[in-house]
């Protein structure tokens, strides 16, 4: 994890005098850019780093410069805490185990009357993304070639042969990113969408990528205002529409309906959205998006021999 590679390269210039990026990327079994954007991390943390250039060049922390673990209080060790065990909560790392001593260990005395955690993380996936998460945990440590069939958005299944780069929550999701031989490019999947996942024997050397260079590349492929509508909700629907689409979206009628205007990646995924609130939404435009509805609701009057 990034966190707790931070914490050693921390470590290793405090206790040697001077260390080059090569020897740090070699020891920590990443890529020379990564460890140059750890360098910057360290720095803008407060611990000033300077970098030497030449044959004999590398990094050192700056002369006279000592950790005082008063640095940070005690309710930011609180705020660390709270991330790693939540981080803990998802992989059930002994490596996360042995980070929560060393953090531990540096904590000062708490305030009278502070509390332990602020907040409380909890990253515990479903049952079926957890079987998973091991397996490719181990995998991406070992940097060993994974396999396993995937089901696309349409509910095509395809076998596919990964890198395995990374793994990744966001939007409550679980994510994998590396680098598909099937496809030879970088790719995302969806763990939930996995099936028949096997570690294989060959190994592979990472390649040049970060999680940040594929959101990048995702971002600038992805359009996810490409559809926009604007939708009016019956009163049943306020609380779900408020948890989906956020009081900025929102507009109150007297009558309590609300109005929104609505951004979809694609009219697949608007129809998706838009069938599952049922009757107690309308689409007022676009056209061609209440066309496209239309013809859902004409194939859903079929299969229930609904004239």
């Amino acid at each position: 994890m990034k966190l707790d590679r931070l914490l050693a390269i921390t470590m290793s210039l405090l206790n040697q005098t001077r260390v080059s990026a090569t020897e740090l990327a070699e020891r920590f079994e990443v890529s020379l850019r990564t460890i140059y954007r750890d360098m910057e991390s360290i720095n803008q943390a407060g611990i000033p780093i300077i970098s030497f250039p030449g044959s004999d060049g590398g990094y050192e922390i700056m002369s006279g410069y000592r950790i005082d673990k008063q640095v940070l209080s005690f309710d930011d060790f609180s705020a660390i805490c709270s991330a790693l065990r939540g981080a803990k909560s998802a992989t059930d790392s002994s490596d996360i185990n042995e980070l929560l001593e060393r953090v531990g260990a540096l904590m000062p005395a708490p305030a009278s009357g502070a509390s332990s955690a602020q907040v409380d993380l909890d990253f515990k996936p479903a049952p079926n993304d957890k079987e998973k998460i091991e397996p490719l945990h181990k995998a991406i440590k070992e940097l060993k070639v994974v396999r396993f069939h995937y089901l696309d958005n349409k509910g095509q299944e395809t076998e596919r042969t990964i890198e395995p780069m990374g793994l990744f929550l966001k939007g409550y999701v679980w994510y994998v990113y590396g680098y598909c031989l099937t496809r030879s490019d970088i790719r995302v999947f969806r763990l939930s969408r996995m099936l028949h996942l096997s570690s294989l024997s060959d190994t592979f050397i990472r390649r040049n990528y970060t999680l940040q260079d594929v959101e990048r590349q995702f971002m600038e492929k992805a359009d996810f205002q490409k559809v926009r509508a604007v939708l009016r909700f019956q009163p049943e629907m306020k609380t779900r529409v408020r948890d989906e689409f956020g009081y900025d979206e929102v507009s109150d009628h007297p009558d309590g309906t609300l109005s929104v205007i609505a951004h979809y990646s694609s009219t697949e995924r608007a129809v998706r959205s838009i069938l599952s609130y049922s009757s107690f939404v309308l689409v007022i435009e676009p056209a061609e998006l209440i066309e496209e509805l239309a013809g859902h609701i004409r194939k859903m009057a079929r299969i229930y021999n609904i004239n």
